[in-house]
C-alpha cells in the first residue's frame, strides 16, 4: 500500500459536514435504561477502573492544550511552561501575519508572538502574555513501549478541546511532510505512530500517556491514495525528547543551535529523467565552504546516487537517510561527476544549523 504523509494543520469547521452519535459527558452513574425492554449490562470493574482514569487525564492535561488560530488556518499548540511559551507545529504558524491562542477553557483570545521555528522537526515556539495557562508536563518519550495506551488533544475540524483514544503502534518512524504554503515540509526523526485518531486540526496538540505527560506533538497523519483519503488510525508525533530538546533553544535565542539532526553541508535539487519522468538523484547545486561535502571533494554539479548505502533519488529520500544518522558520524556517499564518472567518498557528517 502506497503511503502518502500529510500535515494537519489548517481546518475550517465549515468543511465538517455532518456529525453523528455527538452526546457528550459522562453518564456512568445514571440509572441504566434498557431500550425495548432488552437487558441492561452492569460496567466491568476494571473497565471502569480505565474509564476513570480516562477522566482524570483528561483533566489535567487538556486545561494545558489550548487552541490556535493565525490568519492560515487553525491548529493546536500545549502550554510549555509558566511565562506565556507555547509549544507547537511550524506547519501551524508558518506564514501567519496573526496569531492568536484560546484556552481550553475558552475565554478573549490572547494574542500571540512567534518566538521561533524549525521546520526540520516541525515545531515551533509562540508567547503569549497573560492570561492563565498551565503548564503540562512534557515525560520521557524514551520510556515508550508498543501498544502503551494513549490519548491524543487537540482541536480537529475546529471542533475545540477533542479527545482520541489509542495506542503507540510503533516507534522510531522516520516521515516526511510536504512543502506547503511558507512551511518548506519537514523529515521528523524518531516519530511516534499512534493509532489515536489524528485530524486536521489536531497538529501541536498532545499525545499523552495514562499518568498524564505529554509524550508526543501530534504533526501529521496518513493517507492512501488508492483509497482517495485517511488512512484510518495512522497517525505521527514528535516525541517529547526533541521537544523538551528544540523548544528551550527555541526560546532562549528563536533559533536551534544544537539540532542533533547529521547533514552534509549541501544543497541540492531532485534530478528527473526527462524520458521516464522518474526522479533518479539528487544535484549538488551549492556546497558549505570548509562543510563535510567540501571537506570530502564533494562540488555543485555532482550528483548523490546514495548515502550510508540508501538510494537517494529525491531531496526527500536523502532527508530520510539523513535523519537516520548522526553528527560526527562517518558515511559512504556515492557521487557521480560531470563527466559520468562515479566514485564513493567517505564524509564525516556535521549537525544540521538553524
Amino acid at each position: 500500500m502506497d503511503i502518502r504523509i500529510t500535515r494537519t494543520g489548517a481546518a475550517a469547521l465549515a468543511g465538517l459536514a455532518l456529525l453523528t452519535g455527538c452526546s457528550g459527558g459522562s453518564e456512568r452513574k445514571a440509572a441504566p435504561v434498557a431500550a425495548s425492554g432488552g437487558p441492561t449490562v452492569s460496567a466491568v470493574p476494571a473497565a471502569t477502573e480505565v474509564e476513570q482514569q480516562f477522566e482524570k487525564v483528561v483533566a489535567a492535561v487538556l486545561p494545558s492544550v489550548v487552541e490556535i488560530e493565525t490568519d492560515q488556518g487553525e491548529g493546536s499548540g500545549v502550554v510549555f511552561d509558566d511565562k506565556g511559551a507555547i509549544v507547537t507545529n511550524a506547519h501551524v504558524v508558518a506564514g501567519a501575519r496573526k496569531i492568536e491562542v484560546t484556552a481550553a477553557s475558552g475565554g478573549t483570545p490572547l494574542q500571540a508572538s512567534l518566538v521561533g521555528s524549525f521546520a526540520a522537526d516541525d515545531l515551533a515556539v509562540i508567547r503569549v502574555s497573560g492570561g492563565d495557562l498551565k503548564p503540562a508536563v512534557f515525560g520521557d518519550s524514551g520510556n515508550l513501549k508498543v501498544g502503551q495506551m494513549v490519548l491524543a488533544m487537540g482541536n480537529p475540524l475546529g471542533l475545540t478541546s477533542s479527545v482520541t483514544n489509542g495506542i503507540v503502534s510503533a516507534l522510531g518512524r522516520t516521515v516526511s511532510t510536504k512543502r506547503e504554503g511558507a512551511f518548506p515540509g519537514s523529515t521528523v526523526a524518531n516519530a511516534i505512530q499512534t493509532s489515536a485518531a489524528i485530524n486536521p486540526g489536531n497538529s501541536g496538540g498532545a499525545l499523552v500517556t495514562m499518568n498524564g505527560e505529554v509524550i508526543g506533538i501530534p504533526t501529521a497523519a496518513a493517507s492512501d491514495p488508492q483509497m482517495g483519503g485517511a488512512a484510518v488510525g495512522i497517525g505521527f508525533a514528535v516525541q517529547s525528547n526533541t521537544v523538551k530538546s528544540i523548544a528551550p533553544q527555541l526560546i532562549q535565542s528563536g533559533k536551534v543551535s544544537a539540532s542533533g539532526r547529521a547533514a552534509l553541508g549541501v544543497t541540492v535539487r531532485t534530478v528527473i529523467d526527462p524520458d521516464s519522468g522518474r526522479q533518479t538523484a539528487v544535484g549538488v547545486v551549492d556546497v558549505t565552504a570548509d562543510g563535510p561535502a567540501d571537506k570530502a571533494g564533494i562540488e555543485p554539479g555532482d550528483l548523490i546516487l546514495s548515502v550510508n548505502g540508501t538510494a537517494t533519488p529525491s531531496q526527500t529520500a536523502l532527508s530520510e537517510v539523513l535523519a537516520t544518522l548522526k553528527p560526527g558520524a562517518t558515511t559512504k556517499v556515492e557521487v557521480q561527476h560531470p563527466d559520468g564518472s562515479k566514485a564513493t567518498v567517505d564524509v564525516t557528517l556535521g549537525q544540521l544549523p538553524a
